[in-house]
């Protein structure tokens, strides 16, 4: 039986095909300075795609309180660490994401949770962040969400193009946000230095 770990995943199977890997690129798997890397990549490949085992909308629903607020509510700056699905490289920068409540607010800490239950999953960056609008906007039902996703990714630093300075941008808007003036205004919050 495979040694699982507490994300209940078949460590010894992971193990074993990072050993084939590295015999492949001509490495010896069995000297000193990687005796142990097939099973440190095992268990880090758990850990840096846990977001499988894990339910977004969940993690919202488990804190939505009845709040008469109905300003924008934005938490930016939610740092953000996945891995792109072309090329098994990490991505990593930040993300803004915003709502306009309707009758009911989340607990301010869930939401950065469940960006990482979206993000610790191989992924496009286009991707995530509609999902990310997606989980607020059918789990909260707010009168609009924004999300704003700026990150960096190594398959264009590291291979291919080799720009160390480009980053991706992405965002996504439903509801109120689709007005330019509220887009407007999440934009010049989310730039803006207030602490």
């Amino acid at each position: 039986m495979d040694q699982k770990n507490k994300l209940n995943l078949p460590l010894d199977q992971l193990s074993q095909r990072v050993r084939d890997i590295l015999e492949l690129i001509g490495e010896d798997p069995h000297r000193e300075g990687l005796r142990d890397t097939p099973q440190r990549v095992a268990q880090a490949l758990g850990f840096i795609l846990k977001g499988y085992r894990e339910n977004p909308a969940g993690i919202i629903q488990s804190a939505l309180f009845e709040e008469a607020y109905s300003e924008m509510v934005i938490v930016k700056n939610i740092e953000i660490y996945s891995m792109c699905e072309h090329h098994m490289l990490p991505f990593f920068g930040k993300a803004h994401v915003a709502y306009i409540p309707n009758g009911k607010v989340v607990g301010l800490s869930k939401i950065p949770r469940m960006v990482d239950a979206f993000a610790r999953r191989l992924q496009l960056q286009e991707r995530l962040t509609w999902q990310i609008r997606d989980c607020l906007q059918e789990t909260l039902q707010p009168l609009g969400v924004a999300v704003v996703i700026e990150a960096y990714h190594l398959c264009m630093m590291m291979r291919g193009v080799q720009k160390q300075n480009s980053v991706t941008t992405t965002s996504a808007f439903t509801g109120a946000f689709e007005n330019i003036a509220t887009r407007e205004e999440f934009i010049k919050l989310i730039s803006s230095k207030l602490l």
